[in-house]
């Protein structure tokens, strides 16, 4: 562990307060101050990872440089810091109790009774320390999922307890962020609800070091004095986190509340110079002073949840503002979009994306978005079954293969423009086993992917089992439809493009996963632009 400190992030009151927003913006100060940062989510479910869970349940499924299935979360600490993360991360309670079952099958416990404690507690700080080990950072930030008093969160609030007497108490913090809401009938803020929560992590044996506090309006000092008082911590520590108007306000806010100094100060760690945030600021002045605005049209069966597509989201806000344009997004459920509606549902875009996915439900109706952006010169954005979408469409209406389909979906089809990659064939486990992780990928000379990139070589994160059958890319390429993206190891096709429309790209990796706030994805920016000039060209017609 070396000399390296450690931020422990928990909730109270309710879930959904944001920890993993405050966790990256406290990141991101820290950071600013010339601290080596990294950030960890543990989260308290029995699944192994999110890679199983429906985005319903849990929102997207997040895949790091080494392949690791993860929390939305991360996406957010990779966003704001600008870093990659990996598979040591984002630790979930199956994770911990596999590893502790694993041992004791193999004998590792040497005939003890294996126990929560200390077996399970020990699992979980290994897990806490593990990327402090070799020394690559100065402090490490640990978000703890679920709120306090769940159940299932018992054994990490345990192991947080024991940790600070592993650590020392000037190389141990703990941040409490809970909910001050407002009683309209009362017309007032109410505390007691985090001094209940705070009670609950003092009986587990844990005093917050600073209270970080959730409101819809702003925070009187005599709230802040009584919440101090009950709350035993100083009042200099009672941070307001008012809701913002965009994620991204909140380091600027919680750099004005001193958040990052109260925390320097009680690590004993130097104050240093002040944060460089000015493109941070001017991020924020391009995004919200756009000269433009576009809308586009995103195509999903999972738009009921926002949360399903949040890496696309966030790419389009870092792309707008890259383009000084605000980006409004429409949410069109493919499972609803069929041949009477489809001019409605699309009258009036700017540009059509195709968002990832799996399984039949809404398919042909992705299928006819793809061919009405492909007639009408719309641009057009289609990211792994998006992509598939996109060609199985073109297959069908250009080639004239009716029957065009993907294995996935139709076992028997005479024309699997889609198939089963040939090592996903004799998998049987769904878990961690999909072609996942950054893969390299080789542009062909003179595309459009090349131009935008501005190199030959690129690599790219993936999630997915199904890929594009070389045994058509002959006719695709002689009908205008080019492979102009492969992979060099495998000859997987990574990216089509139509030769002859302004701006039609499909792609079997996922680029919403690399896009941050210093380095917006250059694909997502050239679509927005592309979609800036075919609204030009929409109004004069």
């Amino acid at each position: 562990m070396g000399n390296t400190k450690y931020i422990f992030v928990t909730g109270g009151v309710t879930s959904s307060l944001g920890k993993g927003i405050i966790s990256a913006s406290l990141g991101k100060l820290l950071q600013s101050r010339g601290y080596k940062v990294t950030i960890q989510k543990f989260d308290p479910y029995i699944n192994i990872d999110p890679g199983t869970l429906n985005p319903y349940e849990h929102g997207e499924c997040y895949v790091t440089e080494d392949g690791a299935e993860t929390d939305l979360d991360l996406g957010h600490y990779e966003r704001f810091l600008n870093i990659t993360t990996s598979q040591a991360n984002n630790v979930t309670t199956g994770r911990i109790y596999n590893n502790v079952i694993t041992k004791e099958r193999e004998g590792d416990y040497l005939g003890k009774t294996v126990q929560v404690i200390p077996h399970i507690t020990d699992e979980i700080k290994n897990n806490f320390y593990s990327l402090g080990n070799n020394g690559s950072y100065d402090i490490i930030i640990t978000e703890i999922g679920g709120s306090v008093g769940d159940i299932e969160s018992l054994p990490f609030i345990e192991a947080m307890r024991q940790a600070r007497w592993d650590l020392g108490p000037s190389n141990f913090l703990v941040i409490h962020l809970t909910l001050i809401p407002f009683l309209k009938a009362a017309g007032e803020l109410k505390t007691k609800p985090t001094q209940h929560s705070v009670k609950k992590l003092l009986e587990s044996g844990i005093q917050p070091d600073i209270l970080v506090c959730r409101s819809d309006r702003p925070i009187s000092t005599d709230i802040r004095k009584k919440l101090a008082l009950f709350c035993n911590v100083p009042v200099n520590c009672v941070i307001q986190a008012q809701d913002a108007e965009t994620i991204y306000d909140v380091p600027l806010l919680m750099r004005k509340e001193k958040l990052d100094e109260r925390v320097l100060e009680r690590l004993n760690l130097p104050t240093g110079n002040e944060p460089t945030l000015d493109y941070w600021k001017e991020f924020l002045g391009r995004l919200k002073n756009p000269t433009d605005d576009v809308c586009i049209g995103l195509v999903g069966k999972y738009v009921e949840l926002y949360d399903a597509y949040k890496s696309i989201v966030e790419s389009f806000i870092h792309a707008g503002a890259a383009n000084e344009c605000k980006v409004n997004v429409k949410w069109i459920s493919s499972e609803f979009l069929d041949k009477e509606n489809i001019d409605e549902k699309l009258n009036s875009i700017d540009g059509v994306l195709i968002a990832p996915g799996f399984g039949e439900r809404g398919i042909e109706g992705k299928i006819l978005a793809a061919r009405k952006a492909r007639e009408n010169n719309i641009p057009f954005f289609g990211i792994c079954l998006g992509m598939q979408c996109a060609v199985i469409e073109f297959g069908r209406n250009v080639l004239g293969y009716k029957d065009a389909a993907s294995t996935e979906l139709e076992t028997n089809t005479k024309h699997p423009i889609i198939d089963l990659m040939d090592d996903q064939k004799k998998i049987t486990k769904k878990g961690g086993t999909m072609r996942l992780g950054a893969y390299p990928c080789e542009l062909k000379k003179g595309s459009k992917v090349a131009s935008i990139y501005g190199k030959a070589k690129i690599s790219e994160r993936h999630r997915h089992r199904y890929e594009f059958n070389n045994k058509y890319l002959k006719a695709f390429e002689e009908n205008g439809m080019k492979a102009s993206g492969i992979n060099p190891d495998s000859n997987l096709v990574e990216i089509v493009e139509l030769k002859k429309h302004p701006w039609y790209i499909g792609t079997q990796f996922h680029p919403e996963l690399r896009s941050t706030v210093t380095e917006p994805h250059p694909l997502f920016v050239s679509f927005i632009k592309a979609a800036i000039e075919y609204k030009k060209i929409r109004e004069e017609n």
